[in-house]
């Protein structure tokens, strides 16, 4: 497994759209790996690959533990909604690509996804709560939309002028 590097807003790339994978096999599934490794690293709690440049359309999370019982981390490829709450909810979100910033989004309470697991098998998942938002979240990333699209248009230029400014600091 490896670290990968994390492209940060403003990059263009995370504006791509993922490419669906025709099914996963040993290449999707060390992508997949790489990517869980990558965000163990910098301490996330869901990842796509877009967000390291690669333009599959394939997604990890990993929200930790629920009520103290650990939970397996979801590896998922071609996600896909079939079914969303009218019911919402609004969450403070935060992004690996958007580091530093968070802001509050309006998502359905709760969402079914259909996508194929790590052994390659059809799956239908039924998600709420923390669990719906980061699968919506990480779905918008294979679509090309980041959180700050969510908010309003005043913040998310203020959010990506502060980025550019930083990106020029670093060099």
């Amino acid at each position: 497994m490896a670290v990968l590097d994390i492209l940060r807003a403003p990059d263009p790339r995370l504006h791509a759209i993922g490419i669906p994978v025709e099914k996963v096999d040993r290449g999707v599934r060390k992508t997949m790996d790489d990517l869980l490794e990558t965000l163990y690293h910098k301490n996330g709690i869901g990842l796509a690959a877009i967000q390291a440049g690669i333009q599959k359309r394939v997604v990890v999370i990993d929200l930790g533990e629920r009520n103290g019982i650990p939970l397996k981390p979801l590896l998922m490829a071609n996600p896909e909604l079939q079914w969303v709450s009218p019911a919402t909810q609004k969450t403070q979100e935060g992004c690996l690509s958007v580091p530093g910033y968070y802001e509050n989004v309006v998502r359905p309470l709760e969402i079914r996804v259909s996508y194929l697991d790590e052994n390659n098998q059809n799956q239908l998942l039924s998600a709420r709560d923390l669990l719906a938002d980061c699968i919506q979240h990480e779905i918008d990333h294979l679509n090309g939309v980041l959180f700050i699209e969510h908010i309003s248009s005043l913040k998310r230029h203020l959010i990506l002028s502060k980025l550019r400014k930083e990106k020029k600091q670093r060099r």
